[in-house]
């Protein structure tokens, strides 16, 4: 089995950095723009199943990948971004952050030190459901021979990522930094064994921008 996952392409919450987590913003034209550069990529690539957080933003990015590919696209909610309850809608950099956002970018700059606010998840709860996801898909022997797309999120992704890697450390989550809008990481599966082939592939021109919370 290949998974082939990848995250969303750019929202204008991303550019404003407003915080998303389980808000359904849609891609932007941008965004829609490196998630087409995307599909061009990987347009040689053959897809058998994809798997997508329900966000909007995720499944239009998977829809744009699989373009006139005619293959089953399954929504779990196990893969849709970490939620980040009274944060979210909140700017939390650029010019005009709001005072809250010191505890937010917690989350980034420190992560085992992030107190999830009212009605968020914390990082422990992200990586169980995350790693359910990954266990149960990496165990299905009607895949073993199939490639798989998994269209997600940054966090989300990056919760996927290490636990690939083994290094499921709070305070290290971030250790590579968020994957950048329409990244996309190959992973090998043999005998139910998950093993990162190439990371943060970038099939787009434009200069990758990096999340900042200053």
């Amino acid at each position: 089995m290949m998974l082939y996952i990848v995250r969303h392409g750019e929202t204008d919450w991303n550019r404003r950095r407003k915080v998303q987590g389980h808000t359904d913003i849609p891609l932007n034209d941008h965004g829609r723009h490196l998630a087409e550069e995307t599909a061009e990529g990987m347009k040689e690539i053959p897809i058998d199943m994809g798997y997508t957080s329900p966000l909007r933003r995720a499944r239009e990015t998977a829809e744009i990948i699989l373009g006139e590919r005619k293959v089953p696209l399954q929504d779990d909610d196990r893969i849709k971004e970490i939620g980040f309850g009274v944060y979210e809608g909140m700017c939390s950099g650029g010019e005009d952050p709001e005072p809250e956002s010191a505890a937010f970018n917690l989350f980034f700059t420190d992560t085992a030190s992030y107190v999830p606010p009212e009605g968020a998840e914390s990082v422990e709860e992200l990586y169980e459901r995350t790693g359910s996801f990954l266990e149960e898909l990496c165990s299905r022997q009607d895949l073993a021979e199939k490639n798989i797309l998994v269209s997600t999120h940054g966090a989300a992704m990056t919760a996927l990522l290490n636990r690939i890697k083994g290094k499921t450390d709070i305070a290290g989550f971030w250790q590579d930094e968020v994957p950048p809008n329409c990244s996309v990481t190959m992973v090998e599966v043999r005998d139910g064994c998950a093993a990162i082939v190439k990371e943060g592939v970038i099939y787009y021109r434009e200069k990758v921008r990096k999340w900042k919370t200053v």
